[in-house]
């Protein structure tokens, strides 16, 4: 069995796989001055970016949810991969020949092929498919994309494919390339039935890759009359690295122009993707076979940097019709998923962009995107629509209705903009309309016993107040003024290691007040000290690598990339100072507990005892008295 990656190799995939620019593939980042950049989480939900990368110490850190590490943790945490098909994976991307220890240990990976596999097999199938396109076999599928204006330099840009009609073509390519079954399933590529066989036959195929650009999975649509699958659509099944509900087709293409303009365009198709694109609208995506949810909404907010100091908007593109309607009221309802503000863009004559492409041209699909009316003006006159406004009985069922919609928005900001156009709508005062969100956002917010009418009795305690479980005392926060003085000397030994010199040999862990500084503290000393990391630059990851307690792995990291509070490098009088002053506070606390035991002692019970103490606490005092000097000299 294959050993441990040697360590050397791993330091060098550090080295070479840039943290920022692994973290722009899932993340727009932006400076944030001290040689740090900041983007939304992708590991938890924010309104205000939080997440920092340190690029000159390989670091991330979320002040958020407090994730973080090196560039090989943010993998891990964020495509869910172990440590080693992680450090493979950024291997092969960056060209790093890796080599393995020699032993028997258990192997770390987990059952069933690894991602980099997995990857590879859809990267030969999209070739594969590719060179169909250009076959005899392919004229329909050809002939499908010149009847929609999409011509061979469209196909090429988009990768498009045909699956030959053949149960076993690709099968035996992807042997031919060293695949084996077992992999060609895991990818979703090859289904097993008495025997193994190609999942799409006889289709036009469009590629599906995540935001880095790999494929990751196909779409399919039916060609021909008597494909014996009746769906036109048929898309890649849920596989280890193909999650419907977070992939998002055109991706790949429209993150950088999302990331400048601040505008994502969610259309309905992957057609509507392409001519979009083609038109001059190059923030256009889609989702594959499901509708627009919760987790697309957080992959589009990182890359739109969507948050409360920079906002942007998202564009839906709809059908008038009823399914239309019904698809525009599911994304109001998840308005409240971005500060950026949301608009719907639907064609009068009902035309999605494809068509509008075909009919109209380049020109219309652009206008269409630029006509776009918000999303809650859309939603509110469909309200509107259903009922008789000339009657009093239809206007009051309108304004239930709409007062129901935005009493449920959690932004509340918005809520007294809506109630005034709902008056404007309906034609009811804007005072009525205000009082009828009121009462429908009451109702919502009751218990569901008391909208039923039901009986709620009081719940019983599940102990008595004496009987309670003694609750641990809180650990203090690290930003807490006390300890101030710990991690600004913490960050000056992670982030500088080379400035901290001599002056740092007296300190040790007592000298750290806070449980978790003294834990980083400790890690520090046990990775070889500040001199260590000196010639070192994966010596702040070596010091992580090594903690098993999440509080203190996490503060290193929030660390590593927080700025020293000095704009430059610390110099040697920074350093002093600050190493000074924690020693100093160390003696303080010596101090304090010795004048607390002193007073407890009887001088003429235990004179020896008490005179010793005494003599303590004088030399304590002038020790102090040369730390303030030294603090002073150093200024």
């Amino acid at each position: 069995m294959a050993g441990r990656i040697r360590e050397d190799d791993i330091a060098e995939v550090r080295e070479k796989a840039r943290i920022d620019d692994v973290v722009s593939g899932y993340v727009t980042l932006r400076k944030a001055g001290g040689g740090s950049l900041k983007g939304l989480c992708p590991f938890h939900d924010e309104k205000s970016p939080s997440f920092h990368v340190t690029p000159s110490r390989g670091f991330f850190h979320c002040f958020g949810c407090q994730e973080g590490g090196d560039v090989i943790a943010f993998l891990m945490k964020i495509d869910g991969l172990t440590f080693g098909e992680t450090v493979e994976r950024l291997a092969e991307k960056y060209g790093v020949q890796l080599r393995r220890e020699d032993g028997d240990g258990p192997s770390e990976r987990p059952r069933g092929p690894a991602r980099g596999r997995l990857i590879e097999a859809n990267k030969i199938a999209q070739e594969f498919y590719a060179a169909q396109l250009e076959s005899v076999d392919a004229t329909a599928a050809r002939g499908f994309l010149t009847e929609r204006g999409f011509d061979q330099d469209a196909a090429t840009t988009f990768g498009l494919g045909f699956a030959p009609r053949n149960g076993e073509a690709l099968l035996r390519h992807l042997r031919a390339r060293g695949l084996s079954d077992e992999e060609s399933v895991a990818a979703g590529l090859v289904a097993m039935g008495r025997s193994a066989y190609d999942r799409f036959r006889g289709r036009l195929l469009w590629p599906i890759r995540d935001a880095s650009g790999d494929t990751i999975g196909f779409g399919a649509r039916r060609i021909f009359d008597d494909d014996k699958i009746e769906a036109k659509y048929l898309n890649t099944s849920e596989t280890a690295i193909y999650k419907k509900s977070q992939v998002l087709y055109g991706i790949d293409l429209a993150r950088r122009d999302m990331a400048r303009s601040s505008q994502a365009v969610v259309v309905e198709g992957y057609t509507d993707v392409m001519a979009c694109h083609l038109s001059g609208v190059p923030t256009a995506v889609a989702t594959c076979g499901t509708a627009f949810g919760d987790d697309h909404a957080r992959v589009l907010r990182r890359f739109l940097h969507d948050h409360e100091e920079f906002r942007g908007e998202v564009i839906f593109t709809f059908d008038g019709d009823a399914a239309g309607q019904a698809a525009a009221l599911k994304a109001f309802n998840g308005d409240q998923n971005f500060v950026s503000q949301t608009y719907v863009a639907i064609e009068p004559d009902g035309l999605d962009p494809c068509d509008l492409r075909i009919k109209k041209g380049d020109a219309a699909v652009r206008e269409l995107v630029a006509k776009r009316q918000p999303l809650y003006r859309f939603v509110l006159t469909n309200v509107a629509s259903k009922y008789d406004l000339d009657r009093a009985d239809g206007r009051i069922d309108a304004l239930r209705e709409a007062a129901g919609l935005v009493s449920s928005i959690r932004d509340k900001s918005k809520v007294d903009a809506f109630a005034r156009e709902i008056a404007g709508m309906i034609g009811v005062e804007v005072d009525d309309a205000r009082s009828e969100v009121r009462r429908a956002a009451a109702r919502a917010s009751r218990p569901a016993a008391d909208r039923r009418g039901g009986d709620r009795r009081p719940t019983q305690p599940d102990a008595a107040p004496d009987q309670a479980a003694p609750q641990r005392p809180a650990v203090p926060s690290l930003r807490d003024p006390r300890f101030a003085i710990e991690r600004e000397t913490l960050k000056i030994v992670i982030q500088h290691p080379a400035s901290v010199g001599r002056v740092i040999n007296g300190v040790g862990p007592d000298d750290f007040s806070h449980p978790t500084y003294r834990g980083v503290w400790e890690a520090i000393a046990g990775a070889g000290g500040p001199a260590a990391g000196v010639e070192d630059q994966g010596w702040s990851t070596k010091v992580r690598s090594s903690v098993t307690d999440p509080a203190v792995s996490s503060a290193i990291s929030e660390l590593g990339v927080e700025p020293v509070l000095t704009p430059d490098a610390p110099t040697p009088t920074y350093v002093a100072m600050h190493v000074y002053r924690l020693q100093e506070l160390t003696t303080m606390r010596r101090i304090a507990e010795l004048k607390s035991r002193l007073q407890r002692t009887n001088p003429v019970e235990h004179a020896a005892a008490y005179n010793k103490m005494f003599g303590e606490l004088v030399a304590l005092e002038q020790h102090r008295r040369n730390l303030r000097d030294q603090q002073m000299r150093s200024q």
